[in-house]
């Protein structure tokens, strides 16, 4: 199965860089995703193309209008509606590896980037089935968010990574901080990879990660083992 994620912005450009390189490349190249990227001022209706305008009651900062979000959507769902529509919000759900699991199941997304003071509220109350953060700050524009809920997902697709046991293993997939990992060479500077990865034994590996994974956890996010 293909996902496909549209993403509409005011800032198309931003993202050509970041989605033709590595996995997400690789992901539209093997047909496992496809990813289309929207302009919001294609979708205004007035003559200088602007999307924004002053807020209602006055105070700094400027508004993403509705009618060309509303307009971006309808057209996008003629044929077929969008299994989630997210809005890149800092008070939106925080996206985990959970979070991540769950959309990669879906098979159409679409992420509006949020600009300037925000979205009209209604945008988020009629349109929008999802809002999400990437964390607990404020970014210039949804652009940064849009592209790192895109990677976390598509890592995530059956065929993508070359070696699919990864994507199993990474950190939060079990609420598990990932082990330490060691490669060539076996001691340098005097600095030692642990005999027990040097052993050849499959089961006392596992358990020496499975120890490690806990330990680092309780060291680094304990909030997890409560979960």
């Amino acid at each position: 199965m293909q996902m496909q994620i549209d993403i509409i912005t005011l800032f198309p450009n931003m993202f050509s860089g970041f989605f033709s390189e590595s996995i997400l490349k690789r992901a539209q190249e093997k047909g496992h995703m496809n990813i289309n990227i929207h302009n919001l001022r294609d979708y205004s209706l007035n003559k200088h193309k602007s999307v924004d305008d002053y807020a209602f009651g006055g105070g700094a900062g400027m508004v993403m209008q509705i009618e060309p979000v509303d307009n971006c959507l309808s057209s996008l769902q003629e044929k077929e509606p969008f299994d989630e529509i997210i809005y890149t919000a800092p008070d939106g759900d925080m996206l985990t590896q959970g979070l991540a699991n769950e959309l990669s199941l879906k098979k159409r997304i679409c992420i509006l980037c949020g600009h300037y003071k925000g979205v009209d509220e209604r945008i988020r109350q009629h349109l929008i089935t999802r809002e999400i953060s990437i964390g607990n700050y404020v970014l210039s524009g949804g652009e940064l968010a849009a592209a790192v809920i895109t990677d976390s997902v598509a890592r995530l697709l059956p065929g993508v990574l070359n070696d699919e046991q990864s994507a199993l293993s990474d950190s939060f997939q079990n609420n598990l901080i990932a082990p330490p990992v060691y490669s060539r060479p076996a001691d340098y500077k005097g600095w030692k990879v642990p005999e027990v990865l040097l052993s050849g034994h499959e089961a006392k590996i596992e358990e020496w990660r499975m120890e490690q994974s806990i330990l680092r956890t309780k060291e680094r996010r304990p909030e997890l083992l409560e979960d």
